[in-house]
Parts: C-alpha cells; structure tokens; sequence
C-alpha cells in the first residue's frame, strides 16, 4: 500500500473518530448512557473502526522509518499497547456488582452486562464502617471488612474507597452502603489481562514522554533552535468591566467592630466548623451577590439581621433572577425584600416552585432557597454554635433545636438563655458585656467541642483567607495590564526599545506579586480544608490562574509577549472563578477525592491547558497581523514556531493528566474508562491536538496561517471539556 493512501486512511480514521465522538457525547445526553455505548462506543463497528486507525497507523510510522527514533517510536507503540489493552478488557473483562449483608455469604454476582457470574470461591461481609470527619457529619470514608472462604483457606480484607481488595484476579471496590449499615455494594472487576496490557502501555507512555526531549535530532529540538525565533510578536485580548453601586441608607447594625468579634466564634457550617466569619461572608454573597452591602461588612449583614430583624426584612437585598420570578414578587429591578414573598394570600411563589417551565422553576428555586436562609438565620436553626459531647461523640445544636435528655441543666440554660443575653445587651449598647459573652460563648466551645474544634493555626488562616480575598480587583487589574501591554508591545514589535525592555522588568515584578498571592491564596484554602485544593470548579480554575502567572515568568525572558498573554489568561480565569464565587465555600472532600492521583491528574491537565491557551492567543495575534498588515509574514511565523514549541509540552501533559485520571478512576471505580462526557472530550481534546504535532504528514498545517486558524478552533474543545460538559452535558465528572 502506497505511503499516501496509508497516511490518508490513518490521519483520515482519526478524524471520523473524532467527529463520531463529538456526535456520541450528544446523543448520550439524549438517549442515555446505555444507549450511547451500545450503539455507539462499544459497538463492532466503533472497534473496527479504532483497529483500522491503529493498524494503518503503526504501518505509516514504519514506512515514514519512526524507528531510528527510539523515544519517538515506543510513544506510538504505547497508544498501541493501551488500545491492545481495552480490546482485551472488552472480549475478556467482567464488571459487575454484588451487594452483601452481614455474615451472609455470596457465591453470584451480576454483571453490567446483566449476566449472573459465580465467584470461585464464597464471600461475606464481617463488618462496615462509616467514619466521619472529627466533630461532623460529612463522610470521609466507607470501610467494609469481608472473608473469602476458597475450600479450605480462609482470607480476610479489607475495602474502602480508593482502596482495593484483590484476590485471584478479582478486584473489590466500595461502591455503596446499605442505610442500616448493616450492609454494603462492592463493585467487581474481573479483567487480570486487560488491565496489566493497558498499564504497560501507561508505563510506556510515561517514560517515552518524560524521555523524547532529551532525544536529539526531533522537530522539537530543530523548532528551538529556529531562526526566526530572534523575531518579535503581537497580542489580543477582550476586556470587561464591572461596576459597584452603593446606597447611602444603612439598616440598623452593630459596629463594625463587635459585629466582628461575635462572628469570631465557631459555628458547624457545610459539614465542618469554621469561624462564623465564614458563614457570615457565604451567606451576605448568597443573598446579595457581594461580600458587602451599602458598605456594611458580610459580619454586620449576619449580625444585623440576627439582632434587628424588623429593620432588615424591608431591606431590597435578595437578588432575584428571572423577570417572572420578579413579577411574582411584584418588584421593580432584580432585589427583593423579605415582606415581598408574602402577601394577604400566602406565599407568592408556590405557583413558580410548580410550574412546568424549568427556566422559571428553577429561578424560583434559587429565590425560595435565599427565603429560607434568611429565615433559618432569623429563627437560629443556621447558628449551630453550641456543641455537646456524649459517648465521645460531638454534636452541634443550634438555638431552635431539641437537645438531648442527657444535658444537665444548667448547660441546658446557658445554650437556649446565653443569646438572648447578647441580644438584650445589644439593645442597651452595652458592648463591653456584648464582648464579655460572646467570649463565654467561645470558652464553652472550646471546653465541649474537644477534638472537632480546628487547630488555631487553621483558625487563625480561615480568618486571613476570609479577609484577604481580593481576587476580583486583581482579575480586573490583570486584564487591564493585558490590553495596555497589548498596546505597546504592538506599536515595537519590529525592534526592543529601551522603554520596553524597563516595561518588561516592571511587568515581570507585576507578575511575581501576582504569583505571590495566588500561592499564598491557594496555599491558605488548602491549609484551611486540609486536603490540596483542587476539588471544584473555583479552586481548578485559581490553579489554572496560578499556572498561568508561573508559566509567564518562565517565558517571559525568551517569548517577550508571554507577559500580556499570561496577564490575560490570570485575569481571565479568575474571572471565571468567581462566575461561581457566589457558593465557592470551602468544604470536606469526598471520599472518592481524597487520592493523591486527583492532584496530579488535574495539575497536569490545567498546566496543559494554560498552554493551549497561549498557542490560541498567539493564533488571534497572527490573524490580527495577516489582515492589518502586508509584510507581517516573519512575524506569523515567529508565531508559528513558539506555538509548535508550546504544543509538545502541553499535548504530552494532557495525555499524562488523561491516563493518570483513568488510573485513578481504576482504583476508585473498578474501571479505567467509562465513556463519561467528560472522559470522551478530554479524548477529543488530545486528538484534535496531537494534529499539531504532524505537521510534516499534514501539510496544510505547514502553512502558518492555517496552523494558527487551527489553534484557534482547536481551544474550543478546551472550552468544550472544561465548561460544555459541565454546564450542558452533565456525567459523573460535572462537578469539575
């Protein structure tokens, strides 16, 4: 078969891959996931299809003699490998189920194939454990301790989430727990073959990609020692703007100051216990969409409404979404008070909560969830300030709950008459008996909280983190050093003038406060949470600012417009973050999060993706270039290079973040790939780019306008894997 219709079949099975994905993502959303991956993913004709790309492929490189480059030629060999792999897991692996009960033993299980499979052996559950993290009720894991019973040997193990039990080729994983706990769901992977084929061809692929650049002689090292990289370049940006608007009337409320030292007391709040400053700021952001109204702290918005009710229930500070919601309300512009949810005839938003147009529903969900806030704050049931330790177990009540029997009397008195004692000395602006009983109050939660209390250091860095979060200025103050650099780095392109060269130093020290503070402010929410913060789509997209600030000092010697590129793509993601600043709290992790491999699979994947997003700036750039000037060929090319340099690190490293996450999806799930939305676009993603790195197969990417027109449209499955799955498509990973 000739070289160019092997080329043709290889590149050409690929793309119809790629489109059929995309296709498959939709028509999951549609039909379901069964459906999806009966008629689609799993079907015979899909496997032929990858055997046919593979195939042609592996013939391709060894006709183009890939291997005389040994690091090279072993990467394609691992894609081999893996997909060698999960043929085999297909033909011959076994998924299944089985649920069991305390000392009843089991010799079936089901399939998800719907087959009934018998074990070789009998297996029981021995015992089952819901641990808590300290002084809550958040889960942090699910134990089951089970026996096999193989003839005459007797093994006993144990399973939790993230950690396997494995026996004659049988893997357990915790997947569920019965409510008695009496009772537990392992999941079954029976595929001892597939599994160690396709982590060769991981490990492979591991080590080839760490390897290929010390290889000598590849496009990559040519690329960098490219003439044209002595050129200069260009940017483009968008900027947007956002405008505060005070009122000069403020409702009644404590001083800033006392208002301040009474929400230094702890409260259980989102499964843990943190300062009420954090409750505090959580709930002022829920209700008005800001960390301050009329230029009261969120500490006086709590405290105000908590001890002065009658003044601040007219207050308009409910932001309401929806114009049918607002016509519900009978209110003019998008802030509601709490009188107007309730009239003469009730409640004015039950029609909404049961109507059949979900926009509109769901409008009134948020508007009715923000009523109820207010109220729990009002009646106390939000305040869960007062713990009480019985047979060593911490429970916090608040003002509106039942305690316990077992509470002797005279504590009894101090948690249901202690706030009523604040709030009278309140009305007598009695604030040195204010400060004298909220202490009291902080003493009695250190004596009964125990062990469920954080440590003062994590105590001390709630506070600073709660205070210090300026993330909107300084995403405004990024994007707004992006287009002024944009600017003036347009205008000198053609030569390094004397002012540039003091603008890069000056931008460069920018750079490094802002990295600064991203590190002290991750560092702060990773400290405080006690796990590395990286669980949402706020924390994600702060660490993809970071990187981005970092990989802007790296370039920023060799690439002079890194600096408003990385400007830019800070201020920008951090602007994303805060789209959901409104519920970013800080929370425990979920079991099936707690995996070191989590980190690492999404530091690598935002590293690549910030890389993705500087080729697609540099591709705008070169647009920009080709139609407002004639003689800007050597400029586009520059371009070309730096994004060819940029497209090996950030391709291998969204390879590296896809495959670590499907090994952890493997210890966590019992299988290292699940046509979940999420999953298939990150595929899509690395195949779209890894075109990139083909240029002398592809030759329209050769020509450099073509090559940047392609990284633009590129980033959009970027864009699509990150924000489409979750916002549109949904999947087990939509939480990221």
């Amino acid at each position: 078969m000739k070289k160019s219709l092997l080329k043709n079949i290889s590149f050409g099975s690929f793309a119809v891959i790629t489109l059929i994905l995309m296709v498959a993502t939709i028509v999951e959303k549609i039909y379901g996931s069964k459906f999806a991956y009966e008629n689609i993913y799993g079907a015979t004709w899909m496997i032929v299809l990858w055997g046919l790309a593979a195939t042609t492929s592996f013939i391709y490189i060894l006709k183009q003699k890939t291997y005389k480059h040994i690091i090279t030629f072993s990467i394609y060999i691992s894609f081999i490998i893996i997909l060698l792999g999960a043929l085999t897991t297909y033909l011959k692996g076994v998924q299944g189920r089985v649920r069991l009960r305390l000392d009843e033993e089991v010799v079936k299980f089901n399939s998800s194939d719907g087959y009934v499979y018998e074990f070789p052996f009998s297996i029981s559950l021995k015992d089952f454990e819901l641990i808590y993290y300290k002084g809550t009720f958040a889960p942090m894991d699910y134990v089951s301790t089970i026996e096999i019973k193989d003839d005459d040997e007797v093994v006993s193990g144990v399973v939790s989430m993230n950690n396997i039990f494995k026996y004659k080729g049988y893997r357990f994983y915790q997947s569920g727990y019965d409510k008695d706990g009496k009772g537990t769901t392992l999941s079954i992977s029976y595929d001892p073959i597939g599994i160690t084929i396709t982590y060769i061809g991981y490990a492979c692929l591991l080590i080839s990609m760490l390897t290929f650049f010390f290889q000598r002689n590849t496009t990559f090292r040519k690329l960098i020692k490219h003439p044209a990289l002595k050129a200069s370049v260009a940017a483009f940006i968008f900027f947007t703007t956002a405008t505060n608007t005070f009122a000069d009337n403020q409702p009644k409320t404590l001083p800033k100051d006392i208002a301040e030292d009474f929400c230094n007391i702890h409260v259980y709040y989102n499964d843990r216990i943190c300062p009420l400053q954090t409750l505090s700021k959580d709930f002022t952001v829920k209700l008005y969409g800001k960390t301050t109204y009329k230029g009261l702290t969120a500490e006086q918005v709590l405290t105000g409404w908590f001890f002065f009710y009658d003044d601040w229930k007219t207050e308009k500070i409910i932001k309401i979404k929806g114009d049918e919601v607002a016509a519900a309300l009978s209110i003019d512009g998008s802030y509601a008070c709490l009188t107007d949810f309730t009239d003469a005839n009730g409640y004015k938003l039950d029609s909404l909560l049961q109507s059949s147009d979900l926009k509109n529903r769901k409008n009134a969900e948020v508007a009715n969830e923000k009523f109820n806030l207010v109220s729990m704050l009002c009646t106390g049931s939000l305040l869960k300030i007062y713990p009480y330790c019985e047979n060593e177990t911490v429970v916090w009540y608040s003002l509106a709950d039942n305690l316990p029997k077992s509470v002797p009397y005279e504590q009894w008195l101090f948690i249901h008459n202690s706030m009523n004692l604040v709030a009278e000395h309140i009305a007598m602006n009695d604030h040195k008996n204010i400060t004298m009983l909220v202490d009291k109050i902080r003493k009695y939660q250190m004596k009964e909280g125990g062990n469920s209390i954080p440590s003062s250091g994590r105590y001390i860095a709630e506070r600073a983190y709660n205070s210090t979060n300026y993330n909107k200025p300084l995403a405004m103050a990024c994007l707004t050093i992006g287009i002024i650099c944009f600017t003036m780095f347009c205008r000198s392109f053609s030569e390094e003038k004397k002012w540039i060269k003091t603008l890069r130093k000056i931008l460069n020290v920018v750079m490094i406060v802002v990295l600064t503070y991203l590190t002290a402010h991750i560092s702060l929410r990773g400290y405080i949470s006690g796990h590395v913060p990286l669980s949402n789509g706020f924390e994600t997209m702060l660490f993809m600012a970071w990187c981005s600030a970092l990989l802007t000092l790296i370039f920023s010697n060799r690439y002079k417009m890194a600096l408003p590129f990385g400007f830019l793509i800070c201020g920008f993601t951090m602007l994303v973050a805060m789209m959901g600043e409104s519920t970013p709290q800080i929370t425990q992790l979920m079991p099936v999060l707690q995996s070191p491999l989590l980190s690492i699979h999404v530091m690598v994947i935002m590293v690549s993706y910030c890389l993705f997003a500087f080729t697609m700036l540099n591709g705008i750039t070169a647009i920009i270039l080709y139609i407002s000037r004639k003689d800007s060929a050597a400029e586009i090319e520059y371009l070309q290079i730096v994004s060819r340099i940029i497209m090996y690190p950030a391709v291998f490293l969204l390879t590296i973040g896809i495959f670590v996450g499907a090994v952890w999806a493997n210890v966590s799930w019992g299988r290292y790939w699940g046509w979940d939305p999420k999953e298939v676009w990150a595929l899509i993603t690395m195949l779209i780019y890894s075109a990139t790195l083909h240029t002398s197969s592809l030759k329209f990417l050769q020509k450099p306008i073509n090559f940047h027109i392609y990284c633009i449209f590129a980033f959009l499955s970027v864009l699509i894997t990150y924000f489409g799955v979750n916002y549109l498509l949904g999947g087990m990973h939509s939480y990221a």
